[in-house]
């Protein structure tokens, strides 16, 4: 690849830390979730996707990478593998519910991203709440109060599963 900067660019392969043992519930979702095919197999499953090419198609992602993040979504429980043909034998995949609580964390991405990364064209994306009929932006609140969740207004403090805790 060439920079226009810079001339010819050589990539070298990263390696990944494993954070899905680390003392800290956000450190293992990233683990998990942090990896960009995984949020973007997950977004597909939650827009209707279940079946290999179906996922292929709408992602544009080759067979073995697709094979390796559908087995380790299943893997984590995010998503099931089910059977939907016997001859020749044939397999879709199914959010679970650990998979379906992504989505908020999917909507308030696309909120942000909505503020943050869109032009002029506007959102690629519009996602509709059918429970009330109309067009949403995710938000997070506290869950006592109901009031925005905003870094200013938050403090973090050890938790019971602290390693300190024990």
């Amino acid at each position: 690849r060439a920079s226009p900067v810079t001339g010819p660019t050589t990539l070298m392969p990263v390696s990944r830390t494993d954070t899905s043992s680390w003392p800290c519930t956000i450190a293992r979702s990233a683990d998990l979730l942090g990896d960009g095919w995984n949020l973007l197999i997950i977004r597909q499953a939650c827009l209707g996707a279940r079946r290999f090419d179906e996922f292929r198609s709408a992602l544009g992602i080759g067979r073995s990478i697709l094979t390796t993040h559908l087995s380790r979504l299943v893997e984590a429980g995010v998503l099931e593998r089910v059977p939907y043909q016997e001859r020749p034998p044939r397999h879709e995949y199914r959010l679970t519910d650990k998979g379906r609580d992504v989505f908020p964390i999917l909507a308030a991405m696309a909120a942000w991203g909505d503020k943050w990364l869109t032009g002029p064209e506007g959102t690629p994306l519009v996602l509709h709440h059918t429970e009330c009929g109309h067009d949403m932006q995710a938000r997070v609140v506290c869950d006592h109060c109901g009031g925005p969740v905003d870094v200013r207004r938050t403090t973090g403090r050890r938790g019971p599963g602290h390693p300190s805790s024990s």
